[in-house]
């Protein structure tokens, strides 16, 4: 046995043996063993190369290794690996104000957090002792996290196995032309229903209920779904109206990968809160956070915060944030997610709708796209149903099967495929994964009417 198939069978026995793997029933997985990374691309013990359209789960937006955030990361290690969250400590604060100068208003006061989920908990947490109002409003399509109130906000099915019934979370229908919920013909029409819709909800549970109303600034996990035009300034309005806090989830679209620092650039929207993670460092070291306005800010000024978390601004993690933040100004990584996404992917994703029946429709921003893949573009019929398992979702199965064999890893949610490569994937690679998506969706079109 050579040294690669030694390595590749010590490391598949121990992972069958001993880890416990996330969203899956142990039994019925067998996760690829990953040698190495480099960029916008990962390899196996084998040395299959796999172009990396995945960004891991939307995080790697400097790709793979890069030799300066790795090197900071070594840097901080031999100065100090750690240190309690209650010390002012320079790669902490360093890391806070350069957050700071990139979010909207006077989002200044920066609580670290480990990862995602834990900035939406302390949000929510933020919010409901801010306003004294225990209830938070959340769109159907959406996906915050798998902690405690984050998992009962998601307005995915990975909701079903933990919702409690009990956490204070009301859900609504967020605006999605394609597949409107209330039957519009127009993205104007969309809007202006949508907004109808929640402030209906809002008059309907008691606006002095309510402490905060959360969406993802670009929904993320259910399809990459793009607001029109008007609805986020709605949804500020009307939280301006009834004195809700306003909270944006920019965890996954944050840091580059729309083609602004935040999604809500696009819409110059401000909210109360800002959660983000993964971008900011790559995910290279785990770091997530919220970003505070004034107001709320000032709420805990004499009044202690009743959370924290013991490895809050932990400060190899900081120090991968300031190396990233960094890395992303010195090399135009937001403007490249940007050009890529108007010159590159958005018209080459909509050529490949033009060639395949299976594509229903073509969505997104920046380098964060999604093909909605269909039975039939006459009835928008889903590939496969919504939560489909086992053979139900044979067809998505099939068309992930042929992006992999064709050395593309790709996202799979549903019946769609989201494309998130690297915020400054190259523009060959581009053009390379374009190309086997090509040869992918003809398996897909094989299962369509």
């Amino acid at each position: 046995m050579n040294a690669e198939a030694d390595a590749l069978t010590t490391v598949k026995d121990a992972d069958r043996k001993h880890v416990f793997h996330s969203w899956s029933a142990q039994e019925l997985i067998d996760p690829l063993a990953v040698a190495g990374a480099e960029g916008s691309y990962f390899w196996d013990y084998q040395g299959k190369r796999y172009l990396d359209f995945s960004s891991a789960l939307v995080y790697t937006n400097i790709g793979y290794q890069h030799p300066k955030v790795t090197a900071a990361i070594q840097e901080q290690a031999a100065k100090l690996c750690t240190v309690a969250p209650g010390f002012a400590v320079d790669a902490r604060s360093e890391a806070a104000r350069l957050i700071a100068e990139r979010t909207p208003g006077d989002l200044d006061k920066i609580f670290f957090t480990n990862a995602g989920a834990e900035a939406v908990e302390n949000a929510v947490r933020m919010a409901r002792l801010h306003t004294g109002r225990p209830k938070v409003l959340s769109a159907y399509r959406s996906y915050h996290g798998a902690t405690s109130a984050a998992i009962n906000l998601t307005g995915d099915a990975r909701r079903f196995g933990n919702d409690s019934a009990t956490a204070g979370v009301v859900h609504f229908w967020g605006p999605f032309a394609y597949r409107s919920p209330f039957y519009a013909t127009t993205e104007a029409e969309e809007c202006e229903r949508a907004l109808r819709h929640l402030e209906d909800t809002i008059v309907f549970e008691g606006p002095q209920s309510i402490a905060a109303i959360i969406l993802e600034t670009v929904g993320g996990a259910p399809g990459v779904l793009v607001h029109p035009d008007g609805y986020l300034a709605g949804v500020r309005a009307l939280c301006d109206r009834y004195g809700i806090v306003f909270v944006l989830d920019e965890i996954m679209v944050g840091f580059g990968r729309t083609g602004k620092w935040f999604a809500s650039e696009h819409w110059d929207v401000t909210p109360d809160l800002i959660c983000f993670a993964k971008g900011v460092t790559s995910g290279y070291v785990p770091l997530g956070g919220v970003a505070i306005s004034a107001a709320i800010a000032e709420t805990f000024a004499r009044r202690p915060y009743p959370g924290g978390l013991t490895y809050s601004g932990h400060v190899l993690a900081c120090a991968a944030a300031v190396a990233t933040i960094n890395v992303m100004e010195e090399e135009g990584v937001v403007e490249q997610s940007a050009r890529t996404g108007a010159e590159l992917l958005g018209p080459g994703l909509r050529a490949l709708a033009e060639r395949h029946p299976s594509v229903g429709e073509v969505r997104g921003l920046g380098t964060f796209w999604a093909l909605e893949l269909v039975r039939s573009g006459e009835t928008r019929q889903p590939l496969v149903p919504y939560n489909a398992a086992g053979a139900d979702n044979a067809p998505m199965a099939e068309f992930a099967a042929a992006c992999k064999k064709g050395g593309l890893w790709p996202l799979v949610a549903g019946n769609r495929i989201h494309i998130a490569p690297a915020c400054n994937i190259a523009p060959q690679d581009v053009a390379k994964g374009l190309q086997i998506l090509d040869e992918a969706l003809a398996v897909a079109d094989a299962h369509t009417v």
